[in-house]
């Protein structure tokens, strides 16, 4: 199985992509879309582009997304969750089911602790995808939540075999 995982932001969306086979992982691609400071709507089309280029280039069979934390600052979560909007849509556009994870369960699935920080999420990205260059924290976050998901649809899976 394919599977996309996406760390939305507005300024910087990190996506990674994975194959999972049973329990083995094996790393695509991963990399980091931009978007200018600026107007928002074309702001927003600008990742709605990229992303569509990125499914349509690796064809993924599922995807994941990051679920948005509320901070102090209403203004840049409301970005935020409209840059989540677009890592939602577009993978629902391709016709894929969209897991939504969130960060602490990425962290703790990954790592295996809920509150790691950003090193120590490189560094278990890095151990279970050997060999990976990662584009940018972001992308490293964005492979993590591949590494949740496919971690997490596997799971009802290995039950019933049991």
């Amino acid at each position: 199985m394919r599977v996309l995982g996406i760390d939305p932001g507005l300024r910087n969306l990190g996506w990674g992509v994975i194959d999972a086979d049973g329990g083995r992982l094996r790393h695509v691609a991963n990399g980091t879309l931009h978007s200018e400071a600026g107007d928002l709507a074309p702001r927003l089309l600008t990742l709605h582009r990229a992303l569509w280029d990125v499914l349509e280039r690796f064809a993924p069979g599922t995807a994941a997304v990051e679920q948005t934390f509320v901070n102090k600052d209403a203004v840049a979560t409301l970005k935020l969750g409209q840059a989540r909007a677009i890592a939602l849509l577009v993978p629902a556009q391709f016709g894929l089911e969209v897991g939504e994870y969130a960060p602490n369960k990425v962290k703790k699935t990954v790592v295996g602790v809920g509150h790691a920080d950003k090193r120590q999420i490189e560094h278990m990205v890095k151990m279970q995808l050997p060999g990976v260059t990662l584009d940018s924290p972001d992308a490293a976050d964005a492979l993590a939540i591949a590494i949740c998901h496919a971690h997490h649809i596997r799971a009802p899976q290995a039950r019933i075999r049991a």
